[in-house]
């Protein structure tokens, strides 16, 4: 797979060059590399936020390239769950109300089952305490919990984490890392963690190098 910018201009340049690359159902995999080297290009590819210039990207199962925009935001609603390194809550909503966001986009309106379900998840995070507390009153450790119970409201097989640890205290990082461990784990989610942190990247399954847009 590759990816490029300006294609067919005097200034086209290749980001990607020939990745190869496939994950196992379940695997907990690290992705490192300096700034720059293609990181979050290849999580945006992975994640159906953006297309290859040429090569194939299969999803569970299915080949992607061929499918329409319509399509292609179907299946990332319902295959991958995104935890990003600013959690994107909405502030004035409290925490279920963010985290019922994405079932509200299969749902169209709030109901008891998708409020339970928010809750649940939210119990699997460890804040069912803060569940009616506004998102901005929460700590970051707190937001970054809610926006990985978030993620996972639409129970999806692949969590792509783009530095979900790189605001937080040590403290705060460890225990978000070991609820993504712990969710691969438990439910057999594949998730690709990006970090700069080796210490994190030891406790992954593996570690996936990206220096100047190749996968080593």
């Amino acid at each position: 797979m590759c990816k490029s910018f300006n294609v067919g201009q005097a200034n086209e340049i290749e980001i990607l060059h020939h990745i190869d690359l496939s994950l196992e159902r379940g695997e907990f995999c690290a992705v490192m590399g300096p700034s720059g080297s293609g990181k979050s290009t290849l999580l945006n590819i992975i994640g159906l936020l953006d297309r290859p210039t040429q090569g194939q990207l299969a999803i569970g199962g299915e080949e992607t390239t061929g499918l329409d925009d319509h399509a292609l935001t179907r299946l990332r609603g319902h295959a991958i769950g995104f935890v990003f390194q600013h959690h994107h809550l909405l502030n004035a909503f409290t925490a279920q109300e963010n985290v019922m966001m994405p079932l509200l986009g299969e749902a169209g309106f709030p109901n008891a089952l998708i409020a339970a379900r928010a809750a649940e998840l939210l119990d699997k995070v460890g804040l069912s305490a803060w569940a009616h507390q506004p998102a901005g009153s929460l700590s970051g450790g707190q937001q970054q919990r809610v926006a990985v119970a978030r993620a996972l409201a639409m129970n999806p097989a692949l969590l792509l984490a783009d530095e979900p640890t790189g605001n937080l205290d040590s403290k705060s990082a460890d225990a978000v890392f070991e609820l993504l461990r712990r969710v691969s784990l438990e439910q057999g989610t594949t998730v690709l963690f990006v970090t700069h942190n080796p210490e994190l990247a030891r406790r992954c399954d593996k570690t996936i190098q990206v220096v100047d847009g190749r996968v080593i």
